[in-house]
């Protein structure tokens, strides 16, 4: 790295910034006003004032005036502005503090050695700020900072370390933010303490009087009255105004070309096109037109749509001359919006028909560059939808249309498809929409259309392209996204081997490119395996998925992943391990911001059935209705298995015996019986019959059931116990050892069993050894359902010393208050899983103040994702779900 150590007091002015590069002095250079520039008081003054305060934000469109502004007011100043324009290239935290730092030095704001500069381009360190802060808030005279495009600062990190030095640095910094979008900083406190000054779009929109003056700045003339119906057209935005300015400046008599632009709002389009471009020769006319049908493009872009080689030079004299064309960097350009618009609609005018083939050749052309987006957006454009689907397949991207990061681009552009169009690619496109929205019989057929397009097919000689293997890759995926909808092992170990294969004859770049079509297929097939109870075979896939990195794009298979390994674990009666996966998987998307998939719903099954044997019923129903509003969740097997099981215990723990029975069937066919499924089928009606006191009956419905099913043989032993045969229902548990397989939810029920038929045999020190192990499993996790079901014969047992002390806080009320008699009211909610952290009890302090997550995240100086990330881990360790109720229950446990 080449910057200079942040701590070291030997430092000298850097000649570099952190990587080594030089400072680019243009970023720190106070831009140049056209002649045409009109400077207008009323906002300079406003400027002037804004000194006043320590924070002043241009806010405003792009075009709107906004930096010219600012640097007009900087440039008349009598001392100078440290200017810096922000940059979205190179914003670690340690760069922009670099530039920061080189702006104040540009403008002879002096800096001492001891600031020191960052040495890390990712990172600077906070007592390099501290520093800063101190040195600005020891000046007699406030140093003036302008950050110019403030938009393109993303990093709420950069956010949070500018706020801390503005807010320590005093009288000795003032701020200017010229920015697109609201920056994130806490602005709503620097409005209540009146510290800040604000210029938005209204303010910055030109009224008739400066639109007039602008006019006369380029030569025209126009009355107030007459601008006025220019500056309702335009409202005021500065680059339309000076656009139509330029336009009339070409017209033989411009004030009647204004007054018509007034008179006839219908045709401006076509009149400011037709002047604009006359000044044009016939060669730049018809790039621009061409061009039109672009969000941006280079030379060589341009070159493929007008068949020619001159791009290069037109454009960039276009550029120089400031006619409308923005330069982007790296030789890529763009038509100002409102140009472009125009520009576009005069095509379609000139030269009908030709937008088609525009698009056609931009696709095309974008595909060879590996633009697959853009390329994509204009083969749809140009209704090529066998380009369009044959672009997507072959790039193996066909995976994007599940995983949420453009699923609903893809499936929006690809619902314009008509029927008419056939072949592999568009079959398989057709299949993937049906299939992610869990239709089977549709998505079936046009991935069988697919399979007989493809069958037989041999790439031929000389070509390498990776067209037909990626074809069959894509069909493979397909399958094991089918195998899993249909609860079919065969199908998914088959798509996977067949995956496996095709894999070796696909380009790696392309594999690497796309990760999210392995962790797709793993997923399917992990999903599979779980539903005919291969736990550890699925584990092994899902794991690989979990653990897989790829960011954004495996984010919701990530997901997935880890609510199927909640589910195992929540099966095995691991509760906790059940949990903590579960909320993982939630989070995992929210990282990205996106849309909430199948992953989540699992996730919210698994932490509402978890709820249940915690017998926190509000909190299950809050999470099962939370469940069933995820209107993107996969509808195969598991989850709905894993959604009856979840509701059928809710039902049970509810009394409702009826309504659990009918819950407990899941509302999806598979191809194979899933061993857990109908064993929790059978586990919930042997329940039921247990509730309504028929206990032969409840153990003939686990008869069936095999002993591997854990859970169920302890289910069945307590009907055994319960119809009057304590050794058969010992000798059940000693057959299966549930203490060595399973978890806690298990365990504790075995162990419970065992207490009671020790305590109908007379043997009560047994009894009690058993009941205090099964508490002592059980408080770790909060387990509560096993004791509420076993009925009456435990509670003198917990009333006991040490039992009761075992049981106390948890299960059963605490000791009395003043030595008086317990109450039912006394019974205290579940206790604290985890500690707070430091910020979880600083949120926590400011809920119970009734601030808003957004007031709290700029209290802390946090965005607000942050914020509501440590709500939910609030929540869950507190056993809550609501703001109120995580007060109310931090005032109990003395918190705040």
């Amino acid at each position: 790295m080449a910057g200079v150590e942040e701590n070291g007091p030997e430092s000298t002015t850097p000649r570099a910034d952190p990587q080594g590069d030089p400072f680019l002095r243009t970023r720190f250079a106070v831009p140049t006003r056209p002649a045409t520039f009109l400077r207008r008081e009323r906002l300079v003054k406003h400027l002037d004032q804004a000194l006043l305060t320590p924070l002043t934000m241009v806010n405003g469109a792009a075009g709107a005036g906004k930096t010219l502004l600012v640097a007009d007011w900087a440039a008349g100043r009598d001392r100078s502005v440290a200017w810096l324009t922000t940059d979205a290239v190179d914003q670690g935290c340690g760069m922009f503090w670099a530039y920061l730092l080189q702006a104040l030095r540009a403008s002879g704001a002096p800096l001492p050695a001891e600031v020191g500069f960052p040495a890390d381009a990712s990172r600077v360190d906070h007592t390099l700020l501290a520093r800063l802060a101190s040195d600005l808030s020891a000046r007699d005279r406030p140093v003036i900072v302008v950050l110019d495009e403030y938009d393109r600062v993303t990093d709420p990190e950069i956010a949070e370390q500018l706020e801390f030095v503005l807010h320590h640095a005093g009288r000795g910094m003032r701020l200017i933010l010229v920015t697109r979008t609201e920056p994130v900083l806490p602005l709503h406190r620097y409005r209540a303490a009146g510290d800040m000054t604000e210029i938005r779009d209204a303010e910055l929109a030109f009224t008739p009087e400066e639109a007039a003056a602008l006019l006369e700045l380029h030569g025209l003339r126009l009355p107030v009255h007459a601008a006025r119906g220019l500056v309702e057209r335009t409202r005021g935005w500065a680059a339309g105004l000076r656009l139509c300015a330029l336009a009339a400046q070409q017209s033989p008599d411009p004030e009647i070309y204004l007054k018509e632009f007034e008179a006839d709002r219908t045709t401006v389009a076509d009149f400011l096109l037709a002047e604009v471009l006359k000044r044009q020769s016939p060669e730049t006319q018809d790039l621009l037109l061409r061009v039109s049908v672009l969000e941006r493009f280079c030379p060589e872009l341009a070159n493929a749509l007008t068949e020619r080689t001159d791009a290069e030079s037109i454009l960039a004299g276009l550029h120089r001359e400031n006619a409308f064309v923005e330069y982007l960097g790296h030789a890529w350009y763009r038509l100002h919006p409102l140009f472009r618009e125009i520009l576009h609609a005069h095509l379609r005018v000139r030269s009908p028909g030709l937008e088609p083939e525009l698009h056609r050749q931009a696709a095309e052309w974008l595909r060879r560059s590996g633009s697959l987006a853009e390329s994509l957006g204009h083969g749809a454009a140009a209704g090529d939808w066998e380009f369009t689907a044959g672009a997507l397949v072959d790039d193996l991207a066909i995976g994007q249309l599940f995983t949420g990061l453009r699923s609903d681009d893809l499936a929006e552009l690809f619902s314009r498809m008509g029927p008419e169009t056939t072949s592999p690619a568009t079959d398989l496109v057709r299949a993937a929409r049906e299939l992610s929205r869990c239709d089977l019989d549709r998505g079936l057929t046009h991935l069988q259309h697919a399979e007989q397009s493809l069958a037989g097919k041999q790439t031929p000689a000389g070509d390498d392209s990776p067209g037909l293997a990626a074809a069959q890759l894509s069909c493979a995926l397909l399958e094991a996204l089918a195998a899993r909808l249909t609860g079919s092992p065969g199908r998914a170990e088959m798509a996977a081997e067949a995956a496996e294969k095709l894999q070796e004859e696909v380009p790696t770049h392309l594999l690497d490119e796309h990760p999210e079509l392995n962790a797709l297929l793993l997923t399917h097939l992990g999903s599979t395996r779980l539903w005919t109870g291969r736990f550890e075979d699925a584990r092994a896939a899902l794991t690989t998925v979990a653990g897989c990195s790829g960011g954004a794009s495996t984010a919701l298979p990530r997901e997935e992943s880890l609510g199927h390994l909640a589910l195992i674990d929540y099966l095995n009666g691991w509760l906790g391990r059940a949990e903590r996966k579960a909320l993982a998987a939630m989070t995992e998307t929210e990282r990205f911001s996106l849309p909430q998939a199948s992953g989540s719903s699992i996730g919210l099954l698994v932490l509402a059935a978890v709820a249940v044997e915690r017998n926190e019923l509000g909190q299950a129903q809050a999470l099962l209705d939370a469940a069933a509003d995820s209107h993107r969740a996969m509808r195969d097997p598991v989850m709905e298995a894993g959604r009856a099981i979840a509701t059928a215990r809710l039902l049970l723990a509810r009394g409702n015996t009826q309504a659990a029975l009918e819950a407990a069937e899941p509302a999806v066919a598979a191809d194979v019986v899933s061993p857990w499924a109908e064993g929790y089928t059978a586990l919930v009606a042997s329940t039921a019959h247990l509730a309504e006191g028929r206990p032969e009956t409840a153990a003939e419905v686990l008869q069936a059931v095999p002993d591997d099913q854990v859970a169920c043989a302890v289910g069945a032993a307590r009907a055994q116990l319960a119809a009057g045969k304590p050794v058969a229902a010992i000798d059940l548990l000693d057959r299966v050892h549930p203490e060595g397989r399973t978890g806690p939810a298990v365990t504790v029920r075995a162990s419970l069993v065992r207490a009671q038929a020790a305590d109908e045999a007379g043997d009560s020190a047994t009894s009690r050894r058993l009941v205090a192990q099964a508490l002592h499993e059980a408080r770790r996790e909060r387990l509560r359902r096993p004791f509420l079901e076993v009925g009456p014969w435990i509670r003198p047992l917990l009333g006991m010393v040490p039992l009761r002390g075992l049981a106390a806080g948890w299960l059963t009320p605490g000791p009395p208050l003043h030595g008086g008699p317990p109450r039912p009211e006394d019974q205290p909610p579940a206790p604290v899983v985890e500690e707070l952290s430091e910020r979880e009890r600083d949120v926590l302090q400011r809920l119970a103040q009734m601030m808003s997550t957004e007031e709290i995240a700029a209290d802390l100086y946090v965005s607000v994702n942050t914020v509501k990330t440590h709500l939910k881990s609030i929540y869950r360790k507190l056993a809550v779900n609501r703001r109120h109720d995580a007060v109310r229950r931090a005032r109990e446990l003395r918190l705040l």
